[in-house]
């Protein structure tokens, strides 16, 4: 309710490697579930459901299509069965298997988006930015981008290699970034799961509300028109994009209505010099 209030579009299910090969004999009540929750909540505002699937310990061991693909089928029959409105392949190291589950999405008859959780050096293959989004638009995905491992700045230096990409491909998609909440400019080529400071040391890279709406603004300016946040982003986060894009959404968010606009005479500040600042 909190992150529907703040203004986002999306509510995704509660599914992040739910599957059948991390939850054994619950995976399945655990994906109706989360199914049931976000649409309840979806229907007490003006949101969309989308159902989750991510990338799989079994490509790791042994890159097995087959094996792999039945895991994601097995996701999809009850996104399906539950009627979510869209599909997301999300948190994709590898390209390959981004594109498996791509494949097995599009058979639902859904729209398609995918996301990679990879920086400006490409996947764990050396695959390109640019490459990655050709290879999941061939595959069938609607909307392509990147979701977590890297902060807002390195993030849209992806979508723009992304961007770039399908440019020169002669390829069209929507585009997609969902950022941490974290700013990662000293990261690796594996992101924030390489810093010193994770998983319990990261407050410190927090990223203000002024950091999402700055970061907002460029993605939209990069065209980029489905825009959130990751791990470590809180709703005020999702707030800041929706202020931030309200003239283009043309509606402000429901949690906002307690404040102005930062500037006017709705929300200022009682000392002087700040509000001059």
């Amino acid at each position: 309710m909190e992150f529907l209030r703040a203004g986002a579009n999306v509510m995704q299910t509660f599914t992040f490697s739910a599957s059948e090969e991390k939850l054994e004999s619950k995976w399945k009540d655990v994906n109706a579930a989360a199914c049931d929750l976000a649409r309840e909540v979806a229907d007490k505002g003006d949101a969309l459901v989308a159902g989750g699937i991510c990338q799989t310990a079994i490509y790791k061991q042994d890159a097995d299509e087959a094996r792999v693909k039945r895991l994601f089928r097995l996701q999809v029959e009850v996104f399906t069965r539950k009627n979510v409105d869209f599909l997301i392949a999300e948190y994709f190291e590898n390209a390959e298997e981004a594109v498996w589950a791509v494949e097995v999405l599009k058979e639902s008859g859904k729209p398609v988006a995918a996301t990679m959780c990879i920086g400006p050096e490409g996947d764990k293959n050396d695959v390109t930015p640019g490459d990655c989004a050709v290879k999941l638009v061939k595959a069938g995905a609607s909307i392509v981008g990147v979701n977590c491992r890297f902060g807002p700045g390195i993030s849209l230096k992806t979508m723009k290699l992304m961007k770039e990409g399908l440019q020169a491909a002669g390829l069209k998609a929507h585009l997609m970034v969902q950022s941490l909440g974290f700013h990662t400019p000293d990261c690796g080529k594996g992101g924030f799961v390489d810093l010193p400071e994770y998983p319990f040391g990261l407050e410190p890279r927090t990223a203000t509300r002024w950091d999402i709406q700055k970061y907002a603004r460029e993605a939209y300016n990069l065209g980029v028109r489905y825009i959130g946040g990751c791990c470590g982003f809180e709703p005020y986060h999702i707030r800041a994009i929706a202020e931030e894009l309200a003239p283009e959404r043309g509606f402000w968010p429901p949690a906002s209505d307690k404040h102005g606009i930062w500037g006017t005479g709705l929300n200022m500040h009682t000392k002087p010099w700040i509000r001059a600042r």
